[in-house]
């Protein structure tokens, strides 16, 4: 993943995202999805403008569908934000990167 987003497998996102304290945002996705691609550029900069105060990271729903079915994605994009390891807004389908923002500015309250 280019600048400040990580990605994530099955076997990294327990460490990276349920055991991380402060606040992350996930974006669940597939290279084949359309919507998914138009939300890659709006998640890359959200990545730059809240680094080191926010992770930002992305899992391919494709490769790794373990995680995508413990989180119960059925449509794609879906982007979590979680605070501490706990699943705490959820976004369907492309989402505006002010919308997102706000998002992320509740959880860090």
């Amino acid at each position: 993943m280019a600048g400040n987003v990580v990605e994530l497998t099955d076997a990294t996102f327990e460490k990276e995202i349920e055991q991380a304290k402060g606040v992350c945002l996930v974006d669940f996705w597939a290279e084949w999805c359309a919507p998914c691609r138009m939300m890659a550029t709006t998640v890359s900069a959200l990545g730059d403008e809240v680094a080191g105060k926010v992770k930002v990271c992305k899992l391919d729903t494709d490769a790794h569908r373990e995680t995508a079915a413990k989180f119960g994605i059925t449509a794609i994009p879906t982007l979590i934000i979680f605070k501490d390891g706990q699943p705490v807004k959820r976004f369907v389908g492309v989402t505006s990167k002010e919308d997102l923002k706000a998002g992320l500015d509740a959880a860090m309250k």
